[in-house]
């Protein structure tokens, strides 16, 4: 068995900065692009409707190990090559918009008609009456949900493993191969992600709580 020193600790580090920075990416990316998904899914057009919930139902009813399989080496058979992480950047935020945009959608359709009602009659287009009106209350809505799944994002990142990324958990195997100390070496890579994560828990249970007590 090796020691576990200061370099094999600074390599764990910077696989958690490639993590962190994977989520990020990944939430932001998904946070654009699932507004465009919720808004088309609460739209007048039952064309557009379908064409969301098809997005929708085809992210969330394939794994994510898929997604990323398919971005990394699917459109390496279209003749373009791109890196590792590029793929997971991509497969990630499409991962994250489909989720975030039904979360989204379903915390537009909770903010009760008589705003709508109300904004019409103050003579709101739609762009000022989502802007000022709808969105604000419907993000205060979907708050508790959207922080947990940037946990559930977070922990996701590990399978970026799968096509060649180096991220917290990769960089925890290749120390534990190194060092043939498995336990010790994934009980700190789990210990970061839960420092990481539980925080980020309770805070979206605790704000869950009080928005449920605000309500009565």
């Amino acid at each position: 068995m090796g020691p576990i020193g200061a370099n094999e600790f600074l390599f764990i580090l910077h696989g958690l900065k490639w993590t962190a920075l994977l989520a990020i990416i990944g939430f932001i990316g998904g946070g654009v692009f699932g507004i465009l998904i919720a808004l088309t899914r609460v739209s007048k057009s039952p064309a557009a409707r379908a064409t969301a919930a098809a997005y929708i139902g085809l992210f969330q009813g394939t794994p994510l190990l898929m997604q990323l399989f398919v971005v990394y080496y699917g459109v390496a058979l279209l003749g373009i090559n791109v890196s590792a992480w590029l793929a997971v950047a991509i497969a990630f935020t499409l991962h994250a918009s489909a989720f975030l945009g039904e979360i989204w959608r379903g915390s537009i359709q909770a903010v009760p008609k008589g705003q709508t009602e109300a904004a019409n009659a103050l003579g709101l287009h739609y762009v000022s009456r989502m802007k000022d009106v709808i969105l604000p209350q419907a993000l205060k809505i979907s708050m508790p949900a959207t922080i947990g799944f940037l946990v559930q994002l977070i922990k996701g990142t590990s399978l970026a493993a799968i096509v060649g990324f180096i991220e917290l958990a990769r960089a925890g195997q290749i120390i534990s191969n190194q060092t043939y100390r498995p336990l010790l070496v994934f009980g700190i890579v789990g210990a970061i992600y839960f420092i990481i994560c539980w925080p980020l828990s309770h805070f979206g249970t605790a704000l869950e709580k009080r928005m449920a007590k605000a309500a009565r």
